[in-house]
């Protein structure tokens, strides 16, 4: 999904009825027809109760490590691992429900809903949102709720969505895509480990749904 992770600006989340597009790419909240218990049902029950938004210690070393040299595969590969076990901060945002007219025929917001975000692409595929950290998402936008979750559930949540992938930090400073068979692979709840002289995603009972050479 290179026309997600390209870009320098980041624009600003649309409501439901507007779309902004900045560098090939635009941010919209989740299908419209949804209501808002659908499209956060899968982000409901979080057990970080108690999480501060500190990035993840193994996910914050590996990202560290990519911005040193961010052609590497190796250590990009190295970060896909480390996300794959990470928690990961989803944000939601408000955007307008209702719209009410006055008596004085000026209109009124009369509700609003609490959406994920998602990045539509040049080539129309979409992206759900996802940040290593609160310092991270802030960067991105400040008033966005962060809400806590395994990289598993954003995964899952993400196919959800219809979303082709996950864009993690995308204001940076390490800007990193979870995309196709690494995307899935991750909603399944495999790990990235070394086979020999392969890179393999191992599922939970042992099996190798996909194998990856890198």
């Amino acid at each position: 999904m290179h026309q997600i992770t390209s870009p320098d600006a980041v624009p600003v989340a649309r409501r439901r009825a507007t779309r902004r597009q900045t560098g090939g790419m635009s941010e919209q909240p989740g299908p419209p027809d949804q209501s808002p218990a659908d499209r956060e049902r899968l982000l409901q029950g979080s057990p970080y109760t108690d999480d501060d938004g500190s990035p993840d210690v193994g996910l914050a070393r590996a990202l560290a490590a990519l911005a040193a040299d961010p052609d590497a595969l190796e250590l990009k590969a190295a970060a896909l691992g480390a996300l794959a076990t990470a928690r990961l901060l989803v944000p939601v945002v408000a955007v307008l429900g209702e719209v009410e007219v006055g008596p004085d025929g000026l209109a009124r917001d009369k509700s609003s809903d609490m959406a994920t975000v998602l990045l539509t692409g040049a080539d129309g595929r979409t992206a759900l949102l996802a940040f290593s950290g609160t310092a991270t998402l802030q960067q991105w936008r400040a008033d966005a709720r962060p809400v806590p979750v395994a990289a598993q559930l954003a995964a899952q949540t993400a196919l959800q969505e219809g979303a082709a992938a996950i864009v993690l930090d995308v204001a940076g400073p390490t800007r990193l895509v979870l995309e196709g068979a690494d995307l899935q692979a991750v909603a399944a709840g495999a790990r990235l480990v070394r086979v020999g002289e392969e890179l393999a995603w191992i599922g939970s009972a042992g099996e190798s749904p996909d194998s990856m050479q890198r």
